[in-house]
């Protein structure tokens, strides 16, 4: 399997009010977050790629529109942890790749800080059993 990454930036501010009293993340502040998109396929197209590095700009534009710069309390549902970025990523990541059967979404990660990061990737599918076996 081959597997390409390419990484993006963004500025946000954000609270995460449930959190308890005194706890320095439940006031305002904010994060260069990074986040990276990860593809895979099990071969590679004719032009010994996984995928072109350029498609996945499509990505980027869509941080730039939608979240940098913003306060992310007013773009998402519920609080913006960084898990919940990576979630919100991989689905618009997913429902905008090209259209090819052979790539996959692998994952997509966040960071908030060099040294702290979030990933969200599907759950592996269970093969289906049928019910007595």
């Amino acid at each position: 399997m081959y597997e390409i990454a390419k990484t993006f930036t963004f500025s946000a501010s954000h609270r995460l009010a449930g959190l308890p009293d005194g706890h320095k993340c439940r006031r305002l502040h904010g994060h260069n977050y990074t986040v990276q998109i990860r593809l895979s396929a099990d071969d590679l197209d004719d032009h010994g790629f996984v995928a072109d590095f350029a498609e996945l700009d499509r990505a980027a534009r869509w941080l730039r529109e939608n979240l940098d710069h913003r306060h992310l309390n007013d773009v998402m549902d519920g609080p913006p942890t960084s898990e919940r970025i990576a979630a919100m990523v991989f689905k618009q990541c997913a429902a905008s790749l090209p259209g090819r059967s052979r790539l996959h979404l692998s994952a997509v990660r966040v960071a908030e800080t060099a040294t702290t990061w979030a990933e969200y990737r599907p759950a592996a599918t269970a093969p289906k059993t049928e019910p007595g076996r």
